[in-house]
């Protein structure tokens, strides 16, 4: 048993493996334990807001050994434990007392229900010994494997507390233990069971910094998208659609409406009119990414737009009150740039790695704001929301200007300026991730061929945007796109034994950096490239060097330095495999889409339906069952509204409110059928879709919309 001075275990200076991991989660808080339900060990706790509340709660009975029956998830925010003690009670090799122990996770709070049940005949009586301790760790610390020393804990009547600096915890149970030690942070209880008895405690933890949560919860009702209900012949689909959905609800988080009254844009504008909700916008994933990613959140928003505008809204004024006004070398802010990352504090993870709390190393998430304006537009965002965030769509599309012209060539590329910030800055961030064909490493500036993908959906659908609203400067959009196409097609095509393709990148000297990666799959559908590049790019997503199986590899296993536990040198990411799904689609080309659909839906079995943020690419071939990447968050949210972009893809479907259409082209559903899904929303209204077994498709439109249905052509 641990004392007070000693230190929480963990494998010094080695991130935290989570792959056996059970996490409960109600944003801002999470909880993380293995099958056995015990905080003991790693990254295992509870947290709250960026920091660890609770790094132990052991449960014991003295001088019995409790082994563990089962561990589950029972949705997204509960779970539960049981084990046998051993020994006890028992007259036959049937066990005769056991203990549940359940979890609940709600927003700066944990609940662990203890129950001891004697389904034997004889009176029993058990010593149960909880064992709290903490290091109020930073999640950063945590990340690293630091070790951390635990702190002193004050006893009460009921429990425990801790504190440091402005965050506090308090561990309290009903009944009160019978004994409480600060010392080695143990609450004892002296039960007695009669045959067919049950004891029950209930120990609540709760943690709380001083000034209040940076990104508040929702309220529970208050879920800004309409729940899908998806019945299909699969239920592996539809099961991952219903986890997703569990899991999405509680990534939510609030953007605070800021105290003054008279801000200004500059300053932290509020975007906000009379009435109107606190916005929100989705975490990106637990435990280590729990707050405000710009590249993520935008990414989940646009996946989840088939069920509403209303997390798009949030997402986009929640961005938007955060865009850059000023240039800043240390955070990379610069006027018009929409932000990487929002942290309580500064993050210092080593002498050549530290960010500042609000971050904006980042080449893709500006224009990734200013699509997702437009598709939201397009699927139904009111006309006054859209006309308030058009200001900041065109500062967006300057920055995407400037930057464009400031490297001389006209492409949108990027450099870590600070020289403690992320050296490669698109979704790839990883410093080893972006590499030639043999394997060297790109020097920066770095031009990636999905940005330029990105800018020119941006400067499309930001010219579409001026000109509804009859704005200035959609000419010059248009044309600048068409430029930056005809600039692509020139100096980003590279070609091997298999023809040609494009180099994942540009490097410093404007080589292309030739690797063969899943980034193919980000550029198709959005006008940057014709049908016959489409199609080459289509066959080479097919091929086993990347389609693996279970997904879209993100290097190629012919490349070299292929690693399938690479972060971003080989393994498997639920979101980039979705994208390429819906860009195969939007390209014409469903039947390579649905190998990679149906990859993902054996991974989704094989996670419990919650697809994990990336795993293993060693392939079906090898591994029917994906191999986790250890230390994987999980849930994540592009991960999770990669299920809705799926099936987007397979029915065909796209909005054009504006136009009043609505097309629906059912694509690879044969798996799948018959099917049925309720609950997509266009412009606020319902919208349920059926394809019968024959492929038949009924749907039921909100009124005032012309539905088009097509079939795309199979090649």
């Amino acid at each position: 048993m641990n004392s007070v001075a000693e230190a929480i275990p963990a494998a010094e200076g080695l991130q935290p493996f989570l792959h056996d991991a059970c996490v409960t989660l109600y944003a801002p808080s999470f909880a993380i334990s293995h099958a056995d339900g015990q905080f003991h060990s790693g990254a295992d706790g509870f947290y709250h807001g960026d920091s660890r509340a609770l790094a132990r709660l052991t449960v014991e009975a003295d001088g019995i050994g409790i082994a563990p029956v089962r561990g589950a998830l029972e949705g997204a925010d509960r779970a539960s434990f049981r084990g046998v003690l051993r020994g006890l009670g028992e007259e036959t090799a049937d066990p005769a007392v056991t203990l549940r122990r359940r979890r609940r996770v709600t927003p700066g709070r944990l609940e662990e229900t203890l129950e001891l049940t004697n389904a034997g005949r004889q009176h029993v009586r058990v010593t149960l010994i909880v064992t709290a301790a903490t290091d109020l760790a930073l999640m950063e610390r945590v990340k690293q494997g630091d070790t951390q020393p635990t702190l002193a804990a004050t006893a009460t009547d009921a429990g425990l507390d801790w504190a440091r600096d402005t965050f506090s915890v308090t561990l309290t149970s009903a009944p009160r233990p019978a004994a409480v030690d600060a010392a080695t942070g143990r609450l004892t209880y002296d039960v007695e069971l009669a045959p067919g008895a049950e004891w029950t405690a209930v120990l609540g933890c709760d943690a709380a910094h001083e000034d209040g949560d940076q990104f508040p919860a929702p309220t529970a009702r208050s879920v800004p998208w309409r729940t899908p209900v998806l019945r299909s012949a699969d239920r592996r689909f539809d099961q991952w659609i219903d986890q997703s959905a569990a899991d999405l609800d509680r990534l939510r988080l609030t953007d605070p409406v800021p105290a003054d009254e008279g801000a200004t844009t500059a300053d932290f504008g509020r975007l906000t009119a009379p009435g109107r909700p606190a916005d929100q916008f989705l975490a990106a994933g637990a435990p280590w990414f729990l707050t405000l990613f710009g590249r993520d959140s935008l990414w989940a928003a646009r996946m989840l737009l088939p069920l509403g505008t209303g997390l798009a809204a949030g997402t986009l004024r929640t961005l938007a009150r955060r865009q850059g006004v000023r240039t800043d070398q240390e955070t990379e802010e610069q006027p018009g740039k929409i932000l990487h990352e929002v942290r309580r504090a500064a993050q210092s993870f080593h002498d050549s790695f530290a960010l500042p709390p609000s971050y904006y190393g980042t080449v893709d998430a500006t224009p990734l704001w200013i699509t997702l304006l437009h598709d939201s537009w397009r699927w139904g965002l009111a006309p006054e929301e859209v006309e308030e965030l058009l200001p900041h769509a065109e500062a967006a599309l300057g920055w995407i200007g400037d930057q464009s012209d400031a490297g001389g060539d006209g492409f949108l590329k990027y450099v870590d300026s600070t020289g403690r910030g992320l050296a490669n800055q698109g979704w790839k961030d990883s410093g080893d991730a972006i590499r030639h064909r043999d394997g060297r490493l790109a020097t920066s500036p770095i031009a990636l061929c999905e940005v330029q993908a990105y800018a020119y959906e941006a400067a499309r659908g930001g010219a579409a945007l001026l000109r509804a609203f009859g704005r200035p400067g959609a000419d010059r959009w248009e044309e600048w796109a068409e430029r930056l196409r005809d600039r692509f097609r020139s100096r980003f095509w590279v070609e091997d034994e298999r023809g040609p393709y494009p180099a994942v990148a540009l490097d410093r000297d404007g080589r292309p950096v030739d690797s063969v990666t899943s980034g193919f799959g980000h550029l198709l559908g959005t006008g940057l490239l014709d049908h016959e590049e489409s199609a080459l790019l289509a066959a080479r997503i097919s091929g086993p060097g990347l389609d693996s199986g279970h997904g879209l590899r993100t290097l190629s296993s012919d490349s070299v330095g292929y690693n399938p536990y690479g972060y971003h040198i080989g393994s498997i990411w639920p979101h980039d495999t979705a994208i390429a799904v819906h860009g195969l689609v939007r390209a014409g080309f469903p039947d390579a889409a649905a190998p990679l659909a149906a990859g993902l839906l054996t991974a989704s079995a094989g996670f419990d339906a919650r697809l994990p943020e990336l795993f293993a690419g060693h392939g079906a071939a090898i591994d029917p069952v994906p191999s986790p990447y250890p230390a994987s968050c999980r849930p994540q949210a592009w991960a999770a509204a990669s299920s809705v972009l799926v099936l987007q893809s397979a029915l065909g479907l796209a909005a054009d409110v504006p136009n009043g259409t609505l097309t629906v082209a059912p694509t690879f559903t044969e798996a799948y059928r018959p099917l049925k899904v309720e609950g997509f929303d266009v412009a606020g209204g319902r919208l349920d879709i059926a394809v019968d077994a024959d492929g038949t498709a009924h749907i039921e439109a909100p009124a005032g919309l012309e539905v088009r249905r097509e079939q795309l052509p199979s090649r």
